[in-house]
């Protein structure tokens, strides 16, 4: 069986190590819209060990912190379906007040047709950040 988040990246690739990976999603409505995905195909949380657990969601609000540090937005959503893909992932979305949906769920009913602004360098500035807070602790004491 294939699974689109075993055999491709799943988005721009901003940060990874051997446990998971933080991507951008391809989403045009909204810049910014990370996807937090195990790298072993497993389907749900509690398939994990506790310290598993513990490691990915420190991750999850990793980028969460990442995204409200680069985006400033108004609010930040975060959601694990699988409905789809059952490759446990979380999505992490910076909602804005002038978003598509807003204030419905990204997959709810369009509320205006024009994305957020976002800066050109948003991958970057992502990627830079992510791997600030997510660097072990040896790599954040040298700095």
């Amino acid at each position: 069986m294939s699974c689109p988040l075993c055999d491709t990246p799943g988005g721009a690739l901003l940060w990874q190590d051997d446990f998971c990976r933080v991507v951008r999603a391809d989403e045009a409505d909204y810049p910014g819209f990370l996807r937090v995905i195990l790298n072993a195909h497993v389907k749900e949380m509690t398939d994990l060990p506790a310290a598993d657990q513990a490691a990915l969601m420190r991750v999850v609000f990793a980028a969460e912190a990442t995204l409200r540090q680069v985006m400033t937005p108004d609010k930040i959503n975060l959601a694990s379906l699988g409905n789809v893909v059952p490759h446990l992932h979380w999505h992490v979305i910076p909602r804005f007040h002038d978003d598509p949906h807003f204030p419905n769920p990204v997959w709810g009913i369009k509320q205006r047709d024009t994305p957020h602004a976002a800066p050109v360098d948003l991958d970057a500035q992502l990627s830079a950040e992510l791997s600030r807070r997510l660097a072990p602790a040896s790599e954040k004491e040298s700095r």
